[in-house]
């Protein structure tokens, strides 16, 4: 109907001719019928043009939404973080660190508190920082535990079980052998200088004749025999913070130790299999530097508690001399070998009568190097 009145009102506007009543009736109702199809024709235009504006506020919205729930997934993830991070406690400070030994600079710009170099032959000191300090030594302690098992010649082959008694309450270590696992004085001994076994070191010093009292004392008799006057023993593991040293006394436990051949193939051997019932289990050495071609080792010893940081004693030869190095309260574990060779780098380009002062206190410059 509106199609037709649109129709009529172009006739009469193209063809005269038509009756003016006609015309004017017909003209009447037209525009009548053209204001309601100008009225549709809006409404409908505007429907129209609403389409892609809801459209656009319903993409709107649902980025908005999307939005919010990246926000809200964001915070979430936050929260947790925090309190993730309140659980995480910071590490607890070594001895050193909390006497203000970390202060002390050297020539070398070592990252170890405490360092000691020592000519093995002429025992001439060839670098020293804080060696009077005396400082938790950890696993270091298993040197004595297995000089001392050397020394007293028991039967190598004699099986040793296992025990509860082995297991850590000091510091909740874990250990890959179990309870009950049996396994020779001579497998225990290897662990524990290689691998730095705590049960295997515990074992040892538990079936020591006379028992683990016995044993302790043992160790630190045999210490005051070597002259080790700052050094005391209170168990054979190293995990008590009481097993105390300084960079002297624990060179001359080096130098005594080097000079036993089973302890030397034990602390420098790559890896140890052995047998736990039917299990195999392979160990490694905790020094990564008897891999490197280009150190000739002789004996070596590894440690680490927090109280005594990282640590790091040898036997090398380095440069044509035999040289003992001792390293305590390292800022890192790999900081320790760092050190290693930084000494050893240094000592191939010195001359043999060449040394560096003594660093012993907190200056903060340098020391300079002198001939003597």
């Amino acid at each position: 109907m509106i199609l037709h009145d649109i129709f009529c009102i172009t006739l009469t506007e193209v063809v005269p001719c038509f009756p003016g009543t006609r015309f004017l009736r017909c003209k009447g109702v037209q525009v009548k019928h053209l204001r309601h199809f100008f009225w549709v024709g809006s409404v409908v235009l505007a429907m129209l043009a609403a389409l892609p504006l809801a459209a656009t506020a319903q993409s709107q919205g649902a980025g908005k939404h999307a939005s919010a729930k990246k926000n809200t997934t964001e915070a979430k993830r936050k929260a947790q973080a925090k309190r993730s991070a309140r659980v995480v406690r910071p590490a607890r400070p070594s001895d050193a660190m909390r006497a203000g030994l970390h202060g002390t600079r050297d020539p070398l710009s070592l990252r170890s508190s405490v360092a000691y170099v020592v000519d093995q032959e002429t025992q001439e000191v060839l670098f020293s920082k804080n060696e009077e300090a005396v400082l938790p030594i950890a696993s270091l302690t298993k040197l004595m535990t297995a000089l001392l098992i050397s020394e007293a010649e028991l039967p190598l082959d004699e099986s040793i079980t296992i025990t509860r008694d082995d297991v850590d309450t000091e510091k909740g270590s874990a250990s890959r052998l179990r309870v009950g696992a049996s396994l020779t004085r001579g497998e225990l001994l290897h662990l524990a200088l290689m691998s730095s076994e705590n049960r295997a070191a515990h074992a040892l010093g538990r079936t020591y004749p006379g028992g683990l009292d016995v044993f302790v004392e043992m160790m630190n008799a045999k210490a005051q025999l070597l002259g080790m006057q700052d050094t005391r023993f209170v168990e054979p593991t190293g995990l008590s913070s009481k097993n105390k040293s300084s960079a002297r006394d624990l060179a001359v436990l080096v130098d005594v130790a080097s000079e036993d051949e089973l302890l030397r193939d034990y602390s420098t051997s790559r890896a140890h299999q052995v047998a736990d019932g039917r299990r195999k289990l392979m160990f490694s050495n905790t020094n990564r530097l008897v891999l490197n071609p280009r150190w000739e080792i002789g004996l070596q010893k590894t440690g680490y508690i927090s109280e005594a940081g990282q640590c790091l004693v040898m036997q090398a030869k380095v440069a044509g001399r035999n040289v003992i190095m001792v390293f305590l309260d390292s800022a890192g574990k790999l900081s320790r070998l760092g050190d290693a060779e930084r000494v050893r780098r240094w000592v191939e380009s010195i001359p043999a009568k060449q040394q560096i002062v003594p660093v012993t206190d907190n200056r903060t410059e340098p020391q300079a190097t002198r001939v003597l």
